[in-house]
């Protein structure tokens, strides 16, 4: 019994340290599965300043408020760990990590959140954290004064391009058609800073340096032609993608792999719901994630009461 839970929270990011929250307040028994760092991709975070009722704080300290939160309640952590196989359609669901240690619980919450989508170019994997980036917040203060490219045609891509304008002694964005597809508020704020330029219809095929990022190769995609930039920073915003490959088959998903939920978090197999980034939304913040992690929460609390009440009827009868 001592692998056995009301519920499983598969992923700590904001969406599932929040259901650990609201799930072990009610004294509902919850474990925490996570196969990274505890907090997700709010740890990326450098600083979070539109979270209600806080001025600013950064993601780690955030997570790591939202972790002790749901600790002292009495919810069960373990991260870094592998999850090898999962049977979800059961009335008992059943999680191994490790291909050893299997957990059991009436309801399952998949919180597993996503990731930025990488371009793919020669040298991407090279240069991570030395000179290209994915989080604007995170890392733009790195590169005070200096000259950036800001790859997407996106509403994030532009507005993380002006504000990255406050560091930033130039910016280029690069985007591979000839028309962006932002909100026309978006381009038109990019389009009036004068630190903001543009390349269009062209991608970055390589990023090239020794020690950290030094110039990129940008090819032109309707003449092919092929010219270097000098450098000194590259942040790509040209998507996201859900971390949802374990459910693929098995959970009812969008065509870009995104969980589809009810209003009330839930998924199309009978007691697992689902939460935050990974579920189709159109809006991706932490706010969201801590709303989705909330309703799925009383949504699997409802759910684990009402079967546990049916049992003790069945018994009682």
């Amino acid at each position: 019994m001592d692998n056995h839970f009301d519920v499983i929270v598969i992923g700590a990011g904001a969406a599932g340290l929040t259901a650990g929250i609201y799930l072990s307040r009610a004294k509902v028994n919850t474990l925490i599965l996570n196969e990274g760092v505890v907090g997700g991709q709010m740890v990326l975070t450098h600083e979070i300043a539109n979270y209600p009722g806080v001025e600013n704080i950064s993601g780690y300290e955030l997570s790591r408020i939202m972790k002790t939160q749901a600790q002292k309640f009495g919810c069960t952590i373990k991260s870094n760990i592998k999850i090898t196989s999962l049977d979800l359609t059961d009335d008992l669901k059943k999680i191994t990590v490790n291909n050893k240690t299997t957990y059991t619980a009436h309801a399952v919450i998949i919180a597993t959140g996503g990731r930025s989508r990488m371009l793919g170019a020669i040298g991407e994997d090279v240069f991570k954290g030395k000179g290209i980036s994915y989080c604007a917040t995170c890392d733009g203060d790195f590169f005070q004064d200096k000259e950036i490219i800001v790859v997407g045609g996106g509403n994030s891509a532009l507005e993380e391009a002006v504000s990255l304008t406050k560091y930033a002694s130039k910016l280029t964005i690069v985007h591979q058609f000839d028309h962006f597809q932002a909100l026309e508020h978006y381009v038109d704020e990019a389009k009036k800073n004068e630190k903001i330029s543009f390349i269009m219809e062209s991608k970055i095929i390589e990023f090239i340096g020794d020690e950290k990022l030094e110039s990129v190769k940008i090819q032109n995609q309707a003449t092919q032609e092929i010219t270097e930039m000098k450098i000194d920073g590259v942040f790509i915003f040209i998507g996201y993608i859900p971390n949802t490959e374990l459910f693929e088959g098995i959970i009812e998903l969008n065509q870009w792999k995104e969980i589809i939920v009810d209003k009330d978090m839930k998924t199309n197999l009978s007691g697992v719901f689902a939460a935050g980034d990974s579920n189709q939304k159109k809006y991706r913040q932490v706010t969201t994630a801590v709303a989705d992690g909330t309703i799925a929460a009383l949504s699997a609390s409802e759910y684990v009461f009402n079967k546990k009440e049916l049992s003790e009827q069945a018994l009682a009868n």
